[in-house]
């Protein structure tokens, strides 16, 4: 392999790294795990408030990622900036972010599917 692409799938091993480093630290914040020399602070709110709130986060998130993608790409088209690397990293990145949401939003529409096919 080249060193080019090497660089690109150790960018792309890193943005994934990141980003499942990132859930991670979600899913240890709503479940209200303490990782070690952290002390555990008190919920803000819990039920459906608190799933919406981190739903609604993550969403502004993905749409962030997606904006910084926009302007980077624009930015080169322009010549503003010669760094492709960069560019390319955050449209993975954006891309990355919207099909984990793809993947969540699915898994909430078949629990629900679920849940009203139940007998009671």
């Amino acid at each position: 392999m080249s060193s080019v692409d090497m660089n690109s799938l150790m960018a792309a091993r890193n943005a994934i790294l990141n980003r499942n480093n990132a859930l991670q630290d979600i899913a240890s914040k709503s479940a209200g795990l303490v990782g070690p020399g952290q002390t555990q602070q008190p919920k803000e709110s819990s039920g459906p408030a608190g799933f919406a709130a981190q739903l609604t986060d993550a969403i502004q998130d993905v749409n962030k990622l997606q904006a910084t993608a926009k302007d980077a790409t624009t930015a080169y088209q322009m010549g503003e900036t010669n760094d492709v690397a960069a560019v390319m990293l955050s449209k993975h990145k954006a891309s990355l972010g919207f099909e984990s949401t793809l993947q969540v939003r699915n898994k909430l529409l078949s629990a629900y599917k679920d849940i009203m096919n139940m007998s009671v």
